[in-house]
């Protein structure tokens, strides 16, 4: 039957352009028919051997139609020297006009002397001449032809002719290892220990099943981007040995209706075939997010029918037995309730950014491979990149080796790693951005505020080192901090962080007695503190112990409209309380302040032990 239908396949996109074009080689009259003048014509009127005369109105061609009797003249015979089944069809003769209306004229010329019983008449037509078109015609049927020959796989079970339904997840099995194991992921010691068990299961499942244990169908991995979900995955694969299927939701996702169900069960169905294997789908929040409740669109919306099928294989009527899939998102607040329930995914691990111990872990791998100077402590890196993940501090250890080369160092050095630091942070520095000496002045002073008040604020971050130079899109300077590892975070540290925020603005106050835009991004980040104190955290007695936070975005607000205006009159309750104390602040320590913003116009970066010498040492805080 298959045989059948190739054959059937071929003769349809084979044999009909060869009929067509045979069809229009051989019976186009227009390729038979002999050109003559206008006095032949008018000869051939005259004489009464025309039988019919079509004007082609859209070509200004004049067809002859000859009578029997006049077919057997010898005046013709010249013109038909072999007679064959083409010259007895009409027409015979074509005579090329200028015009419609001229050979009108013409004609009405010469019927007048004809007399009235031989007078003849002609029709006026408009024919399309399929010859000419006939390299269009046979253009197409090449490029269709071409077409199919670059998406049409001989033999690869496709379910359509184009073979779009089939997975084109990358396949790591024996012949192509994946080469990643637990050893050459630092840190997520928690993670690794979670996913030792799914290893086991792969290399020994009889030590589970024998006691009744099913094998996990799936396993989410939960973080930020960059902090080694797909490298873990991998690793996962590579320590149990078995065949590794990765792509990403993305890949899924066509125009085509139907076409990403067919690509999740054919990808299914090549696991099923190298089991024991592990399915990786990377973003999965693209094939995964929540179904629509009032679905407008149908029941038939390409996204949902992913899903749908997507949700039927990892818990179907069907034993996946020896296939795990692992998937991978940032965005798991999004994902559909279907999939997160026992049976689907049965397990989530939180992929957090690495702790300074980690972090150590994770430079040490990276720093390994390049040639660095024997006083490069990790320690301090690792201190000095609170916050950063693991693909941002392999980032760092390239950047800082790439700045060394450009130096044309030796060895790369400590002082290369805080510029590399710099740039992820802030970005490039602006080295032919011109600043007036006014605008370097109020860059001064503003930091200098920043900094002043974080330090004598006992709840405030400690510093690291402020810097005027310019940096990134629009940073002409910024204070950088170092975060205690803390997952708590109380009240009094998030009010005297609006605090610091609001030292820069306070300090162009008081020294310039204006304000400028450069305080935009600290107002941003105030405003997100104070609401978030208000209607989040429950910090606020009016407003009371209640959250409005919500993770999907609503345009109906849960709370009234006073509930909002109270909200709104709270914040700026907050903001205005945190001002006052950050001005105090500054007003109480001018002198110093103003030394700082002088200190740092001379060097435009001082780290934390330069500015210990100017303000003395910071107060203790109470998260120490």
């Amino acid at each position: 039957m298959k045989n059948i239908k190739s054959r059937l396949f071929t003769v349809l996109v084979i044999g009909l352009p060869i009929l067509l074009i045979l069809y229009l080689f051989v019976f186009d009259y227009n390729s038979a028919l002999v050109n003559i003048d206008q006095k032949r014509f008018e000869s051939i009127v005259l004489n009464g051997d025309a039988k019919k005369i079509t004007l082609v109105t859209n070509r200004n061609i004049v067809e002859v139609s000859l009578t029997d009797e006049a077919l057997r003249k010898k005046e013709y015979l010249n013109d038909f020297p072999n007679i064959s089944f083409i010259n007895k069809f009409e027409p015979q003769f074509a005579l090329k006009v200028p015009s419609a209306e001229i050979f009108n004229l013409n004609f009405r010329d010469l019927q007048s002397l004809l007399p009235a019983e031989k007078k003849v008449y002609y029709d006026s037509v408009e024919r399309m001449n399929i010859s000419d078109n006939i390299w269009n015609w046979v253009s197409f049927i090449f490029m269709i032809l071409l077409i199919s020959s670059f998406f049409i796989k001989p033999g690869s079970g496709s379910r359509g002719i184009f073979g779009v339904g089939q997975s084109n997840a990358k396949v790591f099995d024996q012949n192509h290892s994946v080469g990643i194991k637990f050893s050459d992921v630092a840190g997520l010691h928690e993670a690794k220990e979670e996913v030792q068990e799914l290893v086991d299961f792969l290399r020994d499942p009889e030590k589970y099943t024998r006691l009744g244990a099913k094998i996990p169908h799936g396993l989410l991995l939960v973080g930020r981007p960059g902090t080694g979900k797909t490298l873990l995955a991998k690793a996962i694969a590579g320590e149990a040995g078995v065949s590794f299927f990765s792509l990403a939701g993305s890949d899924f996702v066509e125009m085509f209706v139907g076409v990403g169900a067919s690509r999740v069960r054919d990808l299914f169905k090549k696991a099923k075939e190298k089991a024991p294997a592990i399915i990786f789908i990377d973003e999965l929040d693209a094939i995964g997010r929540a179904r629509k409740k009032n679905n407008f669109y149908g029941n038939n919306e390409e996204h949902e029918n992913t899903l749908n099928s997507l949700l039927v294989e990892m818990d179907g009527f069907e034993n996946n037995s020896g296939i795990i899939v692992i998937g991978a998102t940032n965005r798991v607040e999004i994902l559909d309730q279907a999939l997160l329930r026992p049976g689907r995914f049965d397990r989530q691990i939180s992929i957090d950014n690495p702790d300074i111990k980690d972090r150590k872990e994770i430079l040490e791998l990276y720093v390994n491979k390049l040639k660095v100077a024997k006083d490069i402590s990790l320690e301090k890196l690792a201190e000095q990149t609170p916050g950063f993940s693991g693909a941002e501090l392999a980032n760092v250890c390239n950047e800082a080796a790439l700045l060394a080369g450009r130096r044309k160092k030796e060895e790369v050095e400590f002082v290369d790693f805080q510029e590399a630091m710099d740039r992820v942070i802030g970005g490039l520095e602006k080295k032919n951005k011109l600043i007036s000496a006014r605008e370097k002045k109020i860059v001064a002073y503003h930091e200098a505020g920043h900094t002043l008040v974080s330090w004598f604020l006992k709840n405030a971050q400690p510093l690291l080192k402020v810097t005027i130079v310019p940096r990134g899109i629009a940073a002409l300077g910024y204070a950088q901090y170092l975060p205690k590892e803390q997952y708590i975070i109380p009240r009094e540290q998030l009010f005297d962080s609006i605090c610091v925020a609001l030292g820069g603005r306070i300090s162009e106050e008081l020294n310039f007695k204006s304000q400028s835009t450069g305080a935009m991004n600290d107002l941003q980040n105030v405003t997100q503190i104070a609401y978030k104190i208000v209607t989040y955290y429950g910090m606020n007695n009016n407003v009371g112990l209640v959250s409005f936070y919500s993770e999907q975005e609503s345009f109906q607000k849960p709370y009234s409209e006073e509930t909002a205006s109270m909200i709104d009159e709270e914040v700026r309750i907050l903001v205005k309380k945190a001002y006052s104390k950050a001005r105090h602040i500054l007003i109480d320590k001018k002198d110093l302040l103003t030394k700082l913003a002088e200190a740092l116009l001379e060097k435009e970066v001082l780290y934390k032990e330069e500015v210990e010498e100017i303000l003395g040492v910071k107060c203790a805080s109470i998260l120490e």
